[in-house]
């Protein structure tokens, strides 16, 4: 039996987070598996309900379960709150030792002209980020007195181990080529950070590259067929992601897994989006895929996330597209679904 958490959040994230289950009751029946699942209040939500982003019922359920399922979190009805939607996040992120964020970006053929970049309709982006995402300039010392302010960014040597661990492992399974991004021509905390990633190297012996930040910048916007791993710190790896989506034609594909030496969380890229909330308009794929990547993660089933892939691509290539796609057959999120399960059907 899997044992599934299910923070459904704000905004949009009841909506997708209910389809990617409709898709769940499918694959447990298909594959004859059995899933015990738990709902619990996380978010706005918690605060409303519980008065707290990430309440202790809610660190109970996520304790008992196997593996976590978020939809999205925030919105302006919490914009004062005294601890908003995104600290339970990080919380929950700390919480559950989720240091490494896998984001990979995933192009799927239907929507490559939806890209605003000119991509190669020969070849295919395949590149997947390691992020690390407990430690950083987010959760160092920070403080504001008067007309001064501070972030500090620190990395210690075992948290920079631990994830280039993790990308090389991913490496060995996919190309073999790891681009480490730093910016250790300034940062201290970089040239830690490269030396650390070049001595793992002796071990695993794989294909090698540094660059820094601004430079990765350009690369993912000029050549992004160039990268297969990339590896990079957290407030690093947050922005390039959000940049590498574009390349995926829409950011509401895009599934991501924060994990550690346990349990994960899947969740989309995309935030709450409030202004759409309830009208049944959200794109489902980065949930979906997210829960895929549960699968592939948490639960060693690539069968089945390769499974889901397939018919996500199929189900766009026959022209399904919620309005954010730019694809003939406009859809809202529970036909996109109903669109899918009929594929998985067949």
């Amino acid at each position: 039996m899997y044992k599934i958490a299910v923070l459904r959040g704000d905004g949009i994230g009841p909506e997708i987070v209910d389809q990617s289950l409709r898709v769940l009751n499918f694959i447990e029946e298909k594959y004859q598996l059995d899933f015990d699942i738990k709902y619990a209040h996380f978010g706005g939500k918690g605060i409303d309900e519980e008065g707290h982003p990430f309440p202790e019922s809610t660190k109970s359920i996520v304790d008992w379960s196997d593996a976590v399922l978020l939809g999205a979190v925030g919105g302006p009805k919490w914009d004062q709150a005294k601890d908003r939607p995104e600290q339970g996040l990080l919380s929950l992120r700390k919480h559950l030792g989720a240091y490494c964020n896998l984001r990979p970006i995933i192009t799927f053929e239907a929507l490559k002209d939806m890209s605003p970049l000119k991509l190669d309709q020969g070849k295919n982006i395949d590149l997947c980020f390691v992020r690390e995402l407990t430690g950083g300039i987010y959760f160092g010392k920070k403080e504001r007195i008067d007309d001064l302010a501070y972030d500090q960014k620190q990395y210690e040597t075992y948290e920079v181990k631990r994830i280039a661990k993790k990308a090389f492992e991913l490496s060995k399974k996919r190309a073999g080529k790891i681009c480490s991004v730093d910016k250790s021509n300034v940062l201290m905390s970089s040239k830690l950070w490269r030396e650390e990633v070049e001595k793992m190297n002796e071990t695993y012996q794989v294909d090698l590259n540094h660059m820094y930040v601004d430079n990765a910048a350009m690369q993912l916007i000029m050549n992004p067929y160039q990268f297969d791993v990339i590896l990079t710190g957290n407030m690093f790896g947050d922005i390039l992601s959000d940049e590498a989506s574009v390349l995926a034609g829409s950011i509401g594909v895009l599934p991501s897994a924060s994990i550690g030496d346990e349990k994960g969380l899947y969740e989309p890229i995309h935030g709450s989006a409030p202004d759409i909330a309830g009208q049944d308009i959200a794109n489902p794929i980065g949930m979906i895929m997210s829960l895929a990547m549960m699968f592939q993660n948490s639960f060693e089933r690539t069968d089945i996330y390769d499974f889901i892939y397939k018919n996500v691509n199929k189900t766009l290539e026959d022209g399904y597209g919620t309005v954010d796609l730019k694809l003939d057959r406009k859809v809202t999120t529970r036909e996109w679904t109903d669109q899918l399960i009929k594929n998985m059907q067949s």
